[in-house]
């Protein structure tokens, strides 16, 4: 994720073509409605007839990309599938009348999130490109913080049903993922092949200093993205407990991350990135990034 970049995106490859396809294929489940001549509600409706035909929708697309995959692009196509699976849903979730609806743009969020974070770093950086990309396996606390924030609107749903249905609410929260997604996915086009899900601890020759673009309002736009994305996901689902809770992580893991970055930045720059830093904000509250002169 450092704002360095190098000249020459490659364009998108087999494993990328596979994993769009294989979204877009997951996603279609938002079309099982239509072609039941049933509501959108079709997740929320009573009766076994939805759920008989979500079942029978994912068994026949993981059988399609058994057949039309080997092993190592079906490991790719499997993960995008569910994805696209995830966002179908969500949209089905949330053109019905459900009481779920904004858990419905959430899901969408989540999902989208993910399979862009493969998408993008398919066709910025293909030979950095691995299952990782996905970002599904981040870490043991972003899966118990994702864990967290679904046990507790399903907690509050139940026991203050009116909490979850402030649609003015979940509408800001909707917009600020809509914004930290935009800026942290328009961050790694800027940065283009040299951007990396790893801090990078050798520079290359083709390494350059980007200072442009997004990068000219931050010096870190893909973690301030990620930061507002992953509040606005907890404003969106009315979760006031992880609001809180992933503020406080997500402000004390970009602080850490930041300064770990910066030290290789400098050590990768010297004087050019030192002048950058004065003159441009990290873009995170009350982090200034790491205290060393040359």
């Amino acid at each position: 994720m450092m704002a360095a970049a190098v000249a020459g995106r490659g364009r998108l490859g087999q494993e990328g073509r596979a994993s769009l396809c294989s979204f877009l294929l997951g996603a279609s489940v938002a079309a099982l409605p239509l072609l039941l001549g049933s509501s959108p509600s079709l997740l929320s409706a009573p009766g076994l007839r939805g759920r008989l035909a979500l079942a029978l929708h994912v068994a026949g697309v993981n059988a399609a990309l058994l057949l039309i995959y080997p092993r190592p692009l079906y490991k790719i196509a499997v993960r995008a599938c569910f994805l696209g699976f995830a966002f179908g849903c969500g949209l089905l979730l949330s053109t019905g009348r459900s009481a779920w609806r904004h858990f419905g743009w959430y899901m969408c969020s989540l999902s989208l999130f993910h399979y862009s974070e493969y998408l993008v770093t398919a066709i910025n950086n293909p030979r950095s490109l691995s299952l990782d990309s996905f970002l599904l396996n981040h870490s043991f606390e972003y899966n118990l913080a994702a864990l967290s924030s679904w046990v507790e609107f399903t907690l509050e749903k139940l026991f203050f049903p009116d909490m979850k249905q402030i649609t003015w609410l979940s509408t800001v929260g909707l917009l600020m993922v809509i914004f930290g997604d935009c800026l942290r996915k328009a961050a790694m086009l800027t940065a283009g092949s040299n951007f990396n899900h790893i801090v990078q601890n050798e520079k290359s020759d083709t390494h350059t200093l980007v200072t442009s673009g997004v990068y000219g309002w931050f010096r870190h736009p893909s973690y301030v993205g990620w930061f507002y994305w992953s509040i606005g996901t907890q404003v969106l689902l009315c979760n006031p407990i992880c609001v809180v809770g992933y503020a406080l992580a997500s402000w004390r893991f970009f602080r850490e991350r930041i300064e770990e970055e910066e030290i290789t930045l400098i050590h990768f720059f010297g004087e050019e990135y030192l002048e950058y830093k004065r003159k441009v904000p990290s873009g995170l509250p009350f982090i200034k990034g790491v205290k060393l002169e040359l």
